[in-house]
């Protein structure tokens, strides 16, 4: 089973739908999607597989979760979709098939280095590599509190927001790409009340939900005591709110 199974990532996607809709009308203007065969890859719940798609692409979005597929084809629009179940990095999908690979806040996560060279292998010569990424704050109410309380994580050979890096984003893809084009960003996350933000982390975003669930009972009520503080330095009269940094990144395949 998926971590992304776990909670309600739908509540994760409606947030950050803007930044899929920034992603496919940045590629669109690259590149237009009418007519084009375009990848959604780890595409979640859809969002840029819509937006493509509302574009006029033929759109295959993938996600290596057949949950959130369903809830991305009964979507309006849904169903002029294909969705397929595979990895983003193994998908099956035709050599040389699509004039753009798109992907919001998804293939972050996967191993780069054979997740380049996948997409590598579904672009046509000329075609469009376009993606988000989180890149790292300083002070990011969703993080912070699991390093005070858990401390640093293991090392790690890659981490998602490391492509939020203009450094490592050149590094990964100069082999194969050219015309790199990087675009920062604000995203605003915005809650309720202080206890919407925390039950957000608690219960529906995917990650967190997987990291507490792996936690005693008393290093949870730390970590969760922990997120409700940071969120309350963000808290006012109209509830939370708090800006994440994040970069859309396009690239033509050589």
């Amino acid at each position: 089973m998926s971590i992304w199974s776990a909670g309600r990532y739908e509540a994760v996607a409606q947030r950050i739908a803007p930044i899929a809709a920034e992603l496919v009308e940045t590629v669109d203007r690259l590149r237009p999607l009418d007519g084009a065969a375009v990848a959604d890859l780890a595409c979640g719940t859809g969002n840029a597989a819509l937006a493509a798609a509302a574009a006029g692409a033929q759109v295959t979005g993938l996600d290596v979760t057949p949950e959130l597929l369903a809830i991305a084809a009964a979507k309006p629009g849904g169903d002029a979709v294909q969705w397929v179940a595979a990895d983003a990095a193994a998908t099956g999908l035709p050599d040389q098939g699509f004039d753009a690979v798109l992907s919001n806040m998804g293939i972050i996560f996967v191993e780069p280095v054979s997740q380049i060279a996948e997409v590598v292998r579904l672009l046509r010569p000329g075609g469009y590599f376009g993606f988000s990424t989180w890149v790292r704050d300083a002070d990011n109410p969703f993080f912070n509190p699991i390093l005070d309380v858990l401390g640093p994580p293991p090392a790690a050979p890659y981490t998602p927001d490391q492509w939020g890096q203009p450094d490592v984003v050149t590094a990964r893809l100069t082999d194969d790409f050219d015309e790199i084009f990087i675009e920062n960003g604000k995203h605003t996350w915005r809650f309720a009340s202080q206890q919407a933000a925390v039950t957000f982390v608690t219960d529906e975003s995917p990650m967190h939900v997987d990291v507490l669930a792996r936690l005693d009972v008393g290093t949870r009520s730390r970590l969760v005591e922990a997120f409700a503080a940071s969120f309350e330095r963000y808290t006012s009269p109209d509830g939370v709110a708090f800006d994440a940094s994040y970069a859309v990144v396009a690239a033509r395949r050589r």
